[in-house]
């Protein structure tokens, strides 16, 4: 249900583990490393989790997510290690019978990863600096 991962993340692997017969809505979430953040430049940055706390949380959030929600499948993967800008960083998606459960849970589930799953992102910015960012 949920992962780390080095290597790019396979987003349409990650949308065939929803496929089920009964969904009538599928959503997806794919965080990209951007060019920029709070004004300044970035190069690209670095992902790094405590892996066994990030996999525990991380699944904790999905069954949380799954519990509060009807949904029929849901998966997230986040990458760890250096990315460039464009590459994917984190991928959410679920399934369900309607379209407002899906939106719903699939919100839910990325903003509750972002806030509780220890992971640490080192942006690299064009000023030549590094900065290290987590969720407070």
């Amino acid at each position: 249900m949920f992962s780390l991962v080095t290597a790019p993340i396979d987003a349409l692997a990650l949308r065939r583990a929803l496929e089920h017969p009964a969904a009538g809505a599928v959503c997806m979430f794919e965080g990209v490393v951007r060019n920029h953040n709070d004004g300044r430049g970035v190069l690209g940055l670095h992902y790094e989790a405590y892996d066994e706390l990030a996999l525990r949380e991380g699944t904790r959030i999905l069954e949380e997510t799954r519990a509060r929600f009807p949904l029929l499948a849901i998966v997230a993967q986040h990458r760890l290690g250096p990315l460039a800008i464009g590459e994917l960083a984190v991928w959410v998606g679920v399934a369900a019978a309607h379209r407002d459960p899906a939106f719903t849970a699939c919100r839910h589930a990325i903003d509750e990863i972002k806030q509780r799953v220890p992971i640490w992102k080192r942006e690299h910015y064009l000023d030549g600096a590094p900065g290290w960012l987590h969720p407070e």
